[in-house]
């Protein structure tokens, strides 16, 4: 690169450094349709918050290229079903978008409910659907009356919305079965854990801290997801919103409706992981509770902290690129790093608010880069300027990171290793300090010049003492 990018005038209010006075972030901004951006479109918002919903069917409607696009877009597991592993699809083709498409739909929901016998069935509708104008939502209602069980419609369709907006579709269809169940049988200590998604068994992880403290867990909003579990959550009396980006519309609404407290949590890195159980325990009261707390995160941080000084002092001073989705998981992430001697040399999210931007620009060390909204060029350019040594996003920052020659670790729906709790803090630490310390990253070209005056990097000091 012979001369530095410059930012076009129309973004530069959504791009500053910390430590430096000015106005807010400009964020919030809808995408234009066609340009090019790391987010995605309405429909895949709303597929991926529903989709580990494991005993449901999931419809999508429309050509076959949305439900490729998403077929087991997340790294989720489930204990049982596996019924939403199957992208199953209308496949609109060119003679259904002239005469439309409700009279497929409605023979293809008809056989798969008749197949597969799902608790609930849901129907994203797509673009396409949007603009030939397909009743969903007739169909939906026929074929629930029909068969019996909630055919639940998924608003999706939307050239010039954002997967924010696709969030908000999937929490409208979820609201539908919520309040349909029996709450007969659940305890005063409760909880439903919600933007959860089970990525590589973490809801599984979470769920064990909380009932290790004597609370329940009544759902979990939608990691290894149950329609029946859903239709009861309403019974729990607090809810923890861990992608508030994607949740936080559906406990609003639970908060208005039935009355139920929420808080935003995060279970990334030893801090966080920590608060969230501490939060609990403080909201319903009790010194024996708040101890139990106290035993949970005492014993889980005396398994991994031995291990994590050791890496801490190979990353020390070593920088890292951070672009994820929900602002949430930035936070949790710039802490992390902190953990393990990093620092956060550019941050950005798809679906942060001013008061997020804020709250980066507070906690991250001065003259880190902060964006919202950003694409490949831009990111491109601040990982060169800063000269990064990791970059941490999702599929599509991959691409990024790998062409410039930086290490990567995938934090995103995608990935099949489990960085959520305190294990998932070990997990993560040990993929940061493979991936920053390989050799390999001495011999590309953005090194070249570097490593013409600088020695090559020695073999790292610590030993892995884990497998």
């Amino acid at each position: 690169m012979t001369q530095p990018l410059e930012i076009l005038p129309s973004r530069a209010a959504s791009i500053v450094e910390a430590g430096q006075a000015g106005g807010s972030v400009r964020c919030g901004k809808v995408s234009v349709a066609g340009s090019v951006s790391q987010r995605a479109c309405v429909f895949c918002g709303s597929r991926v918050v529903l989709y580990p919903i494991a005993d449901a069917l999931h419809l999508v409607h429309g050509p076959i290229g949305c439900a490729a696009y998403t077929w087991d877009i997340r790294g989720a597991q489930s204990s049982g079903p596996q019924l939403f592993r199957n992208s199953f699809s209308t496949d609109l083709q060119e003679l259904d978008v002239i005469y439309g498409g409700e009279k497929k739909l409605e023979r293809a929901l008809r056989e798969l409910i008749a197949k597969h016998k799902p608790k609930a069935a849901f129907v994203y509708g797509t673009c396409i659907v949007g603009l030939i104008g397909d009743d969903v939502a007739a169909v939906c209602k026929r074929l629930s009356a029909e068969t019996g069980i909630p055919v639940l419609p998924v608003a999706s369709e939307g050239f010039k919305g954002t997967k924010k907006d696709g969030y908000k579709a999937a929490c409208e269809a979820l609201y539908k079965l919520i309040g349909t169940g029996d709450t007969s049988e659940i305890s005063p200590l409760s909880i439903n854990l919600m933007g959860d998604f089970n990525i590589a068994g973490e809801s599984w992880v979470i769920r064990e801290y909380f009932e290790r403290m004597g609370i329940q867990v009544v759902a979990t909003i939608t990691g290894d997801g149950r329609v029946d579990a859903i239709r009861r959550c309403h019974g729990a009396k607090l809810n923890l919103v861990q992608c508030s980006g994607s949740m936080t519309h559906l406990a609003k609404k639970m908060h208005e409706e039935h009355g139920i407290p929420f808080k935003r949590v995060s279970f990334f890195g030893i801090e966080d992981m920590s608060a969230a159980l501490y939060d609990v325990a403080k909201f319903f009261g009790g010194e024996e509770l708040m101890d139990k707390a106290r035993a949970v995160v005492r014993d889980e941080v005396a398994k991994i902290y031995p291990q994590l000084r050791a890496w801490r002092d190979d990353l020390h001073g070593k920088k890292a690129a951070v672009y994820v989705g929900g602002a949430f998981k930035a936070f949790s992430l710039v802490r992390a790093l902190r953990t393990l001697g990093m620092r956060t040399a550019v941050v950005g999210t798809q679906t942060g608010d001013a008061d997020d931007y804020n709250t980066l620009r507070e906690m991250c060390d001065p003259g880190t880069i902060i964006v919202d909204d950003s694409n490949p060029i831009e990111l491109a350019k601040f990982c060169l300027e800063q000269d990064v040594d990791l970059f941490i996003g999702g599929v599509k920052e991959r691409p990024i990171a790998y062409k410039l020659g930086i290490g990567f670790c995938d934090h995103n729906h995608e990935r099949k290793e489990c960085l959520a709790g305190f294990v998932g803090m070990l997990n993560f630490g040990r993929e940061v300090h493979a991936s920053v310390m390989s050799p390999v990253w001495n011999f590309v070209p953005r090194r070249a010049a570097k490593r013409a005056t600088t020695p090559v990097a020695s073999t790292p000091k610590s030993k892995e003492a884990v497998a």
